[in-house]
């Protein structure tokens, strides 16, 4: 029999992905929430650069409780979502599944290890532009990798491991480049080194990329909060290149006009994912004797900003 594959947070990372292993033939079940009676009517829709997708029946539920046990689950939810997730992992996580965290920022895996009983924790590091246009329609822009790398529960390197060789393999003939990574601490040290630079940046400019990266004062600032990333994951014993940086400017600086997903949060008065991205990396660094000072103030920014559109006090208050 096939892999069983479980998609935890249906928006436009889970929906483009899982897509992509319908498409390649896999055996996907998708937990929505809104969209559950428009795709289960309607279908999924994916406009993708790679060549567009549709699938007029999946399979579809409003209830993790409705789904059945999974063996490799996705979970792309937001983790402003990260207090339900033990609920909705409990009726697809069986004794032998495998979790991949497809998430932004420190601390996920974490938690994930305290409060389920998966066999195999990983993270998941998503290279890829990709929006939800509507209801069971998402838009892929550009790329498309993930790099993963397995969890272990002393933040050491748990090395390239036979469970991310199985799970890589199918992910690959689906079509979705694979990168494995030694480290999972380092690997999310080197994501953060783009998120926290323009994520926040840009929703708090209201300014997609190019804007940032098009302005002098602005394109500085990314590159000295990416210094700071390179601080941080060095209080974790964790090195980045100079070379790596440049990396990245080069990166952004080539990539098509993007609104990240926190500036999409914050135009449609949704929480964003403020605490993974920036809190826990700055407290973590924190914790290691390192003060990531522009991130703090971003951070303290972004909180004040979450805080408007849940209408409730910011963390730590």
């Amino acid at each position: 029999m096939g892999i069983r594959y479980g998609i935890i947070g249906s928006g436009a990372i889970g929906c483009f992905y899982g897509a992509k292993l319908i498409q390649a033939g896999n055996d996907v079940h998708f937990l929505f929430h809104s969209d559950f009676e428009h795709v289960q009517k309607n279908g999924l829709r994916v406009d993708s650069v790679d060549g567009d997708m549709f699938f007029p029946k999946v399979n579809a539920y409003g209830q993790a409780r409705d789904m059945p046990v999974c063996d490799v689950v996705l979970v792309a939810l937001k983790s402003t979502q990260n207090h339900v997730l033990p609920s909705l992992l409990d009726p697809v996580v069986g004794p032998h599944t495998a979790i991949v965290l497809l998430q932004n920022g420190l601390g996920g895996e974490r938690l994930l290890a305290e409060q389920t009983r998966a066999e195999h924790i990983l993270g998941g590091l998503c290279l890829v532009c990709c929006n939800k246009l509507g209801p069971g329609h998402i838009t892929h822009l550009e790329y498309g990798k993930i790099l993963l790398a397995e969890y272990d529960r002393n933040d050491q390197p748990a090395g390239i491991t036979p469970t991310m060789h199985a799970i890589a393999a199918p992910l690959q003939k689906a079509g979705i480049p694979i990168e494995l990574s030694p480290d999972l601490v380092l690997a999310r040290w080197k994501k953060l080194m783009w998120n926290i630079p323009f994520n926040g940046t840009c929703a708090l400019l209201d300014a997609p990329t190019d804007k940032i990266m098009g302005c002098p004062q602005s394109r500085q600032l990314a590159f000295d909060l990416m210094q700071e990333v390179q601080a941080g994951a060095a209080s974790q014993g964790r090195d980045i290149s100079d070379e790596y940086i440049d990396e990245m400017m080069t990166f952004t600086d080539a990539m098509v006009s993007y609104m990240p997903s926190m500036m999409l949060d914050a135009r449609h008065n949704r929480a964003m994912e403020v605490e993974s991205i920036y809190g826990e990396p700055v407290r973590t660094a924190m914790r290691n004797g390192v003060h990531l000072v522009r991130t703090q103030t971003l951070y303290r920014q972004l909180t004040l900003l979450n805080a408007r559109i849940y209408q409730q006090p910011p963390f730590g208050s």
